[in-house]
């Protein structure tokens, strides 16, 4: 019998899906460095975050109005690692201090990352396009008519249809056998079942983003400064009012100071569109949050706001690798399967996991993005990284043909909190996920995999593993690599639930923190003050469908809609 001599796992996928735009990046004129700011300005609109949400919100809002977008990142443009299909994983393993992309931590153990450039978490993420489902939508409020008016306002700029091909069509067909029907073909909609899903990477393997979304924006009606940090929301508090928010301090790459202020009106806002982490830290070091923890800091308190900061949530996922004995095609995830239980299956494959050979990189698969599912949580530390990239680099290229197949837990169920660990808005805070800590949760990994265990034993995917290879070994190949060789003797497969504690890792789909009904209302405007709305993906207290990033994007579209249409409204009235 053959010997396999294999790798199995160092790290796993970046799901928050999408990469930025096209080879020719667009001549937008409204791009500058926030080293250009004036000291003083001042805006219809104010829009803290340029990403996922935080760019449509901008384009839409500018035909009506003036907008300032404050992102603290950078462009994405004429970056390959950013834009290339074939370079996925290297902006997630830049730590240095002008990545876009910026490590964390959880207390959980987990290794995370957050995006820090123009177009958010679409510039980093695996690509994959999908709705919200009808139920979510319903449960959100959203008016449905709106709502996919503004998706496909979304998907002319930046959706594809992916090619599917073997590596991926075995995984469509062995959900199938394993019960996991119906097939929906290729769609954007959520549904019940196995489908092909969308994707931000066109036919060349390149990434459209919702930095790409900006081509939509009046150029007379927008300014988006780039490498501009928000330091603090500025309030004006007068006795038996609601804070008023009027004006953003932030600071530029030089370390200067800038402020920008609301034009004087009455449907002139700012608005928080800084993602899951910055969004609740933000409104915290501005002095919207828990009392206590802002005078802990020293933080003049606005508003004793206890909820800011609650309700933090990352969906745990969890994997097995399937060494190939046939050659296998580069994918990031492209087949989705829709369980009635809770979870979600999705596969990537590929030589190297779109890294190049010469680079040995191993792309989506690499360690050196922080994705070290072979040790627990607590025990992957910088030293047990290096480790598993030293490892890795002393392999054969050919032992990573095959690919891994995935679960997501929907929902979760299980929430955590975020802090603020200092003063500095370009510090990471302090977030707990609490993963399974809900057993509802757990059982849903558990029921995940064993989809994933009938997809490997199914009869399409005989091509693609080796007989000898039983799912335990799979299991503790998968939970214990770096190995150069394939054990004699299999030990002893640990229970499923220990094996999804064990391994399990983000998806990057974290959400939370400035949730609809306890820090905004159902507008987005966060309860208590006036002038200030948050919209992003901290208002979640699900995440969307089988991905977020469409409906962030939706979203922004969709509030951008609806409040030019109430400032018009208040414009006839006055």
């Amino acid at each position: 019998m053959k010997k396999l001599v294999f790798i199995a796992f160092a790290g796993i996928v970046m799901l928050f899906h999408g990469f930025c735009s096209s080879e020719q990046a667009p001549k937008y004129i409204f791009l500058h460095q926030a080293t250009s700011a004036p000291p003083i300005s001042y805006y219809d609109y104010i829009i803290i975050g340029g990403g996922t949400a935080g760019c449509p919100l901008a384009a839409t809002l500018s035909q009506n109005a003036t907008v300032l977008l404050l992102e603290r990142g950078g462009s994405p443009y004429g970056n390959p690692n950013i834009t290339d299909l074939s370079a996925f994983g290297r902006a997630l393993s830049d730590l240095s201090h002008t990545s876009p992309s910026q490590r964390f931590i959880s207390e959980d153990g987990v290794i995370n990352a957050r995006a820090r450039v123009l177009g958010g978490g679409s510039c980093l993420n695996a690509g994959f396009y999908t709705r919200a489902g009808a139920r979510y939508v319903d449960s959100a409020g959203w008016d449905g008519a709106l709502t996919n008016e503004s998706y496909r306002w979304v998907e002319k700029v930046v959706a594809f249809e992916p090619p599917i091909k073997q590596w991926q069509c075995a995984v469509r067909d062995g959900l199938l056998e394993a019960g996991v029907n119906p097939y929906n073909g290729f769609t954007y909609d959520h549904l019940f079942g196995t489908k092909v899903g969308g994707t931000i990477f066109d036919g060349d393997g390149q990434r459209h983003t919702a930095a790409d979304l900006l081509e939509y924006a009046n150029p007379e009606g927008i300014t988006v400064m780039l490498h501009a940090s928000v330091h603090k929301i500025l309030f004006r508090v007068k006795e038996k009012m609601k804070p008023f928010a009027h004006g953003v301090v932030f600071r530029d790459a030089a370390g200067n100071k800038h402020r920008a202020y609301l034009n004087h009106g009455p449907k002139n806002e700012i608005i928080v569109s800084a993602g899951a982490l910055g969004s609740p830290q933000l409104l915290m070091l501005s002095g919207l949050g828990p009392k206590d923890h802002l005078k802990a800091h020293n933080i003049t308190v606005v508003l004793d706001q206890p909820l800011v900061g609650q309700g933090m949530s990352d969906n745990p996922m969890n994997a097995i690798f399937v060494p190939s004995p046939s050659p296998v095609e580069v994918s990031l995830i492209q087949v989705v399967g829709i369980t009635h239980f809770g979870s979600y299956i999705e596969a990537a494959s590929g030589e190297n996991f779109a890294g190049s050979p010469q680079q040995r990189d191993f792309g989506m698969f690499s360690p050196k993005i922080g994705q070290l599912s072979t040790v627990p949580p607590k025990q992957r530390t910088p030293e047990a990284l290096s480790r598993a990239i030293d490892s890795l680099q002393a392999l054969d290229p050919s032992v990573f043909r095959g690919g891994f197949i995935l679960e997501k837990v929907m929902g979760p169920i299980s929430t955590g909190h975020l802090e603020l660990k200092t003063k500095n808005p370009n510090d990471n805070p302090v977030i707990t996920f609490n993963y399974f800590k809900d057993p509802q949760d757990l059982q849903r990994c558990v029921d995940g995999l064993k989809v994933i265990e009938t997809i490997i034993e199914s009869k399409a995917f005989t091509k693609f593993r080796y007989d000898y290879l039983s799912i335990p070994i799979l299991l503790n190949m998968t939970a214990n690599a770096p190995v150069n060789l394939l054990p004699r003797h299999a030990n002893v497969s640990t229970s499923l639930e220990q094996f999804c504690k064990d391994t399990v890792m983000t998806i990057w789909h974290y959400h939370g923190g400035c949730q609809v009904g306890k820090v905004v209302d159902s507008d987005y405007r966060v309860l208590g003050v006036d002038a200030l709305r948050v919209i992003d993906g901290s208002t979640f207290n699900n995440s969307p469908g089988t991905n977020p990033q469409a409906t962030v994007m939706m979203l922004g579209r969709y509030m951008g809609v609806k409040i030019l249409k109430e400032r018009l409204e208040s414009f006839k009235t006055n």
